[in-house]
């Protein structure tokens, strides 16, 4: 039966070019991960100042919220093949300019390089976004977001432990390691050329970012249960590589353990998306991915109870197997609202990608002052206290099916 089931697989297409993306996917998030954990450490040996650290971090996120207005109303006829190129580009051309820094770091070239990398993360959402919604079945979408999510958790894992154990923070070779990773992607981008070669359907507009804002708007008011979390997701995945990263460094320096305090984070992702793969869930994913979010509130503030290396990693070990359920189970849900909008999808992803720049703006600079005020541990038990409270909340008004005003949609002109 198992075997049966693995061939299967194997010869499904949707599965092959699942396969073949997140490969390539991988490669670039191995070259992300390293300059995540990298640049946090970087900036503070830089500026010595945890607060500082968190306004440049956001700079790319400001970025990023700028791009996912324009992006909807530019992209034209774009595959999925030429976003990925353009986002490895950005990531080369990042890499460059933080190697250009350590030479001499002055601020605005940091902050050249923040404001690429929040291009480069918009563009890889796009990608994502537009490869599952527009190559994949609907009762997929959840399984397909598993999937990416593991070889994308296998490469943030191993990340901090080749930044932060391998290559000194002030050094330069974390920043040459990045490009190799980039640079395998493009090659692997290459081989797999023909696979994600499909054109999308989207199409050009003058660019209008307050027609773009008057959307989000229209769409906010229906979904905004679901930007919530989104939003609530990403301020807690910027605080582990912003503070999270600093932390990480100070652990270790009291218990080799505590190196591993990151990448404990990490961890869940690698095999809880085959769990979510598994089951094939398509029904009550909002319910289910809020009660997991609220489960790992309480294990992040716990963490206030011990400042043991053991118990940090441990603890944030379990709250991030309920929050890796959580991510596929929500990014399913939206696929599953853009699948629904025809050649208005645009406007949706662009919406969810602005929730992660919005997290990334509040992210760092929020955790950074909290931590000068409570220090980095204390940090995690008001993240913690923060989530459960928000998650409680939507459990409650959260509705059953989340409608769209179609008609209104259809009104929109591109």
């Amino acid at each position: 039966m198992f075997k049966h089931r693995t061939l299967v697989f194997l010869e499904d297409p949707v599965w092959i070019r699942v396969s073949s993306l997140s490969v390539i996917l991988l490669f670039i998030f191995l070259a992300d991960a390293i300059l995540s954990y990298w640049v946090p450490n970087f900036l503070e040996y830089t500026y010595n100042n945890t607060s500082t650290v968190g306004l440049i971090m956001a700079f790319s996120s400001i970025a990023g919220l700028s791009v996912d207005l324009i992006f909807p109303q530019i992209l034209k006829q774009v595959t999925v093949k030429k976003l990925i190129l353009f986002a490895i580009t950005a990531s080369f051309i990042f890499s460059g300019s933080l190697l250009g820094s350590t030479y001499a770091p002055y601020l605005l070239l940091i902050l050249f390089g923040m404001v690429v990398w929040g291009i480069y993360y918009e563009l890889l959402i796009f990608a994502q976004q537009q490869f599952v919604s527009d190559s994949t079945p609907l009762r997929y979408h959840s399984g397909v977001w598993g999937i990416i999510g593991v070889f994308r958790a296998f490469a943030y894992f191993l990340g901090p432990i080749i930044a932060g154990e391998i290559v000194p923070v002030e050094g330069k070779y974390a920043l040459y390691l990045a490009l190799i990773f980039a640079l395998i992607s493009f090659i692997t981008l290459s081989f797999f050329h023909k696979t994600h070669d499909r054109v999308l359907s989207i199409e050009v507009d003058k660019v209008n970012i307050f027609k773009e804002f008057e959307h989000w708007v229209v769409l906010f008011e229906h979904v905004w249960p679901i930007i919530i979390m989104s939003i609530i997701l990403g301020i807690i995945d910027a605080t582990f590589w912003s503070v999270g990263a600093i932390w990480n460094e100070t652990l270790s320096e009291s218990h080799p353990i505590g190196g591993l305090f990151l990448s404990s984070y990490i961890l869940p992702s690698m095999f809880i998306g085959f769990v979510i793969a598994r089951f094939s869930i398509y029904k009550g994913k909002k319910k289910l991915a809020e009660k997991f979010m609220l489960f790992s509130g309480l294990l992040f503030a716990a963490l206030g109870l011990n400042s043991g290396a053991y118990w940090q990693v441990s603890f944030v070990f379990f709250a991030s197997i309920f929050l890796s359920a959580s991510y596929p189970l929500l990014e399913g849900v939206y696929s599953d609202i853009i699948a629904r909008m025809g050649r208005e999808r645009k406007h949706m992803i662009g919406l969810f990608a602005s929730t992660s720049s919005v997290a990334y703006i509040v992210g760092p600079p929020l955790a950074g002052v909290i931590a000068d005020f409570v220090g980095e541990q204390l940090t995690f038990v008001v993240l913690g206290i923060s989530t459960i409270i928000i998650s409680a909340v939507l459990l409650i008004v959260t509705p059953k099916k989340l409608l769209l005003p179609q008609e209104e949609i259809q009104r929109w002109k591109d």
